[in-house]
């Protein structure tokens, strides 16, 4: 007799667990790396570049979220395959500053390997007919990263454009039926799904905070610097007091949703939302740490632009 395929696992998470937010510790290394490269390029041509990295990262990112709400981690298979995603997205962090040029192929294997563990995770669930929909996008779109770590000047950026558009556009762009019989193989659980994105905003947030910490030379901490550093801390935790005043709205909406509405409800609301608005952490906490490391020197044009802007998104 062969050996059983693993029954599906079908039942949503109800709370964020232990390994998860393992994972999102070492997905939001990929924002500490961007947020020092802008910082050491702060001109349009980084923000763009950020832009363009983050994109690519994020919409995977979401997937991820995606599938442990679906799959929860419980069994030691499901965590093992996890920390081998998240070992994959560290390979694509430590790469990222000279992803683009240098590091791009140590970048592409690493993406690759974080997109085949999200597709072989999602094959051991009963939504294995929506992730197969999905898979020529995801791996369409690693192949591309892959193929521009082959090649130099403008021909990178511009496969790592139509990786993006091939992965977070083209999906959208499905017949409407097409999109709503994807939508409904995925369900959803509301709790867990809003607690995630909230935990990753929280880890977010935290990592302007170790910037502006990183920004203090020890040795130099006088009176304009300390008061700097007060405000400096101000500014992410005013931003925190605006996302969590009160998440139980966005639960209760997503719950009290039929599931395929759900599913795309969830999709309007943290996909490209959150995309935008963990984007503006990076450079918001590029200038808070140049803020803190020289509070008697005026902001160029480019370090107000991005401090205002960031705090914006």
């Amino acid at each position: 007799m062969g050996h059983r395929r693993p029954a599906p696992e079908h039942h949503t998470a109800e709370r964020v667990t232990p390994v998860e937010v393992f994972f999102d510790v070492v997905f939001v290394l990929t924002i500490t790396q961007l947020t020092h490269a802008l910082e050491a390029d702060l001109t349009w041509a980084g923000l763009s570049r950020t832009v363009l990295i983050f994109g690519l990262l994020w919409y995977l990112y979401t997937g991820y979220a995606r599938l442990t709400n679906h799959v929860p981690p419980r069994q030691t298979t499901a965590k093992l395959l996890l920390l081998a995603g998240m070992a994959s997205f560290l390979l694509t962090a430590v790469a990222l500053p000279d992803a683009l040029a240098d590091t791009g192929l140590t970048f592409a294997i690493g993406y690759l390997a974080v997109v085949v563990v999200h597709l072989i995770m999602f094959m051991r669930s009963d939504a294995r007919a929506g992730a197969l929909r999905l898979a020529p996008y995801n791996l369409g779109a690693a192949l591309l990263i892959l193929a521009a770590a082959a090649l130099d000047g403008p021909a990178v950026p511009t496969l790592w454009a139509a990786a993006v558009l091939v992965q977070a556009v083209l999906p959208y762009l499905l017949p409407h039926h097409s999109w709503i019989g994807v939508a409904a193989t995925f369900h959803l659980g509301p709790a867990h799904f809003v607690e995630r994105h909230g935990l990753l905003v929280i880890v977010a947030l935290g990592e302007s905070v170790v910037a502006i910490g990183m920004g203090v030379p020890a040795d130099e901490v006088t009176a304009a610097r300390a008061g700097a550093i007060l405000l400096a801390l101000a500014l992410p935790a005013a931003l925190w007091w605006v996302y969590f005043a009160d998440t139980r709205p966005a639960e209760t909406a997503l719950a009290e949703a039929a599931p395929a509405a759900r599913s795309r409800m969830a999709a309007r609301a943290y996909v490209l939302p959150h995309f935008l608005l963990l984007l503006g952490v990076i450079p918001t906490a590029a200038d808070l740490q140049a803020t803190v490391a020289h509070p008697d020197q005026p902001a160029t044009l480019g370090a107000a632009l991005g401090l205002g802007g960031g705090v914006a998104l």
